[in-house]
């Protein structure tokens, strides 16, 4: 049994499936698997899986930490079928040390949940990402995807009250397991529970598009937590706002608590950093070092504008590649010095909206390439390819960093570039990000909407001289260092106590 469980719909590993049925392991993407991989002991770049009994003793059932996660696609069911009751670690695979359950959700039931709840409707309301006119269109089919949504929940609370020891604490994690603390708690009112929110949450007008319901189902499942968690004040007064709303709770402001059903939740802001030492270990391997070599062949010793995102809606990519355009258009004379380097990786491509933004990026890159490339200048370079060891050489060579959300719940890429700068880059940073609120001083900040501000931010960065933006990247590095997510995770569970 285990004193302290994590669960999250992605885990610290996925898995690839071959056409003659082999299985090839890597580490699970996303800022969440990041933080959490570096307190569990997950591996940041796994090799490919080893049978079971072989090199490495399996961690055992009693293991002090264990990861909870979904099985993401096919690949994944089939290696959590092979692996006793899911547990990954068991079956020989080399997961970092950590111990991991990998849950066989039914695929139709994980679709809904994850792409007709989780990601089409929460993840909508927390980023206000509603083109209202049209969406959302709650009905019958709506009311199928959430019993899927509490099925799904109901999993994890399932496998969570099986695995913890007496009085153990469990961190859950994020949008997708809104409803999993009030499940667990009912099946297990003796844990210690955390739910941790990494998006932003949406002020009380727009959560309440959702139906009151399920606006109430959502907010009664994370107050099944003894402490809820959010990387802002600015999140955490949102969710206290929409508490409000609720009927029979009680919100202390004073005391950041609320009161519901006979059960008190504190109301916790954790920041998130990241951690330096590893980064920049991670960042001077060979294979990070041969791509910032090929990049700088690439582009010469022009200046370099660098992104690096999902093509999520959130991330406002095209926003981003239209201010570029402008700054080239409005001034001339940095035409041949700058290059824009664009790294876009692949996100929810099930979702017809995700597919159509991820068409329109390419359009917008192909529209400046075509206006303003020559012979011996490629203004701009977009990659819409995963590819760790390139980002982090990108970051290195960067000159300009653009993070322009238009809404995020913190941003890790804000961070981990002034981290693992050479020579000190400028960082033009969205006001709707979470890590403005501890970088906004040495960044640049722009509305993620106003395009013409941002192109002129962009060239305010390319002018800035080099002395003072070193000086302004190292303020921000120590910023972005100063809570790794060792203290992250730590001050959650500590919040417990």
């Amino acid at each position: 049994m285990s004193q302290v469980l994590v669960a999250s719909n992605r885990g610290p590993v996925s898995f690839s499936l071959s056409e003659d049925g082999e299985l090839t392991m890597r580490r699970g993407g996303g800022g969440l698997v990041s933080g959490l991989a570096a307190v569990t002991g997950a591996p940041r770049d796994p090799g490919p899986p080893r049978p079971a009994g072989t090199e490495r003793a399996p961690t055992g059932g009693d293991a002090d930490v264990l990861w909870v996660c979904a099985s993401l696609g096919e690949a994944d069911r089939t290696a959590a079928r092979r692996s006793p009751d899911g547990r990954l670690d068991l079956a020989g695979y080399e997961t970092g040390g950590a111990a991991v359950r990998m849950l066989d959700i039914p695929a139709a039931t994980f679709d809904r949940a994850y792409n007709g709840v989780a990601n089409s409707t929460l993840w909508f309301v927390h980023h206000l990402l509603y083109d209202t006119p049209r969406s959302p269109h709650f009905d019958a089919r709506s009311r199928r995807d959430w019993q899927s949504y509490e099925a799904y929940n109901a999993a994890f609370a399932d496998a969570l009250a099986r695995d913890a020891a007496q009085g153990a604490k469990a961190a859950v994690q994020d949008y997708h397991l809104s409803l999993a603390p009030r499940m667990l708690r009912d099946r297990r009112p003796d844990l210690k529970i955390v739910h941790f929110s990494h998006t932003p949450w949406a002020p009380p007008e727009y959560f309440r598009l959702l139906p009151d319901d399920i606006g109430a189902q959502v907010l009664l499942g994370i107050l099944g937590a003894d402490h809820a968690g959010f990387l802002t004040e600015r999140w955490a007064s949102a969710f206290l706002d929409c508490c409000e709303l609720l009927p029979g709770a009680r919100v202390d402001r004073a005391a950041r608590t609320v009161s519901c059903s006979g059960h008190t939740t504190r109301v916790g802001v954790h920041g998130l950093g990241v951690d330096g030492t590893a980064l920049r270990r991670r960042a001077a391997e060979q294979d990070v070092v041969e791509r910032a070599q090929a990049l700088r062949e690439q582009v010469g010793d022009r200046q370099l504008i660098v992104r690096i995102d999902r093509t999520e809606l959130s991330k406002n990519i095209v926003r981003g590649l239209a201010a570029y355009r402008e700054l080239l258009v409005n001034h001339p004379e940095l035409r041949g010095r700058v290059v824009h380097l664009a790294f876009a990786y692949p996100s929810r491509y099930d979702l017809p909206e995700y597919r159509e933004y991820t068409e329109a990026v390419r359009r917008m890159a192909e529209q400046i390439t075509d206006e303003f490339g020559t012979a011996d200048w490629d203004p701009l370079i977009l990659q819409v390819n995963d590819d760790y060891p390139r980002s982090l050489a990108a970051y290195g060579l960067a000159d300009v960093l653009l993070v322009n959300p238009i809404r995020d719940g913190m941003n890790l890429v804000a961070k981990e570039g002034p981290v693992l700068s050479r020579h000190g880059c400028a960082l033009v940073l969205s006001r709707e990000a979470g890590a403005a609120a501890e970088l906004s001083e040495d960044a640049l900040m722009v509305n993620p909407y106003d395009v013409s501000q941002t192109a002129e931010a962009l060239r305010q960065a390319l002018l800035m001289p080099r002395a003072r933006r070193a000086e302004r990247c190292a303020r921000l590095a120590d910023a972005a260092t100063a809570l790794p997510p060792q203290r992250w995770f730590a001050d959650q569970l500590a919040a417990l106590d």
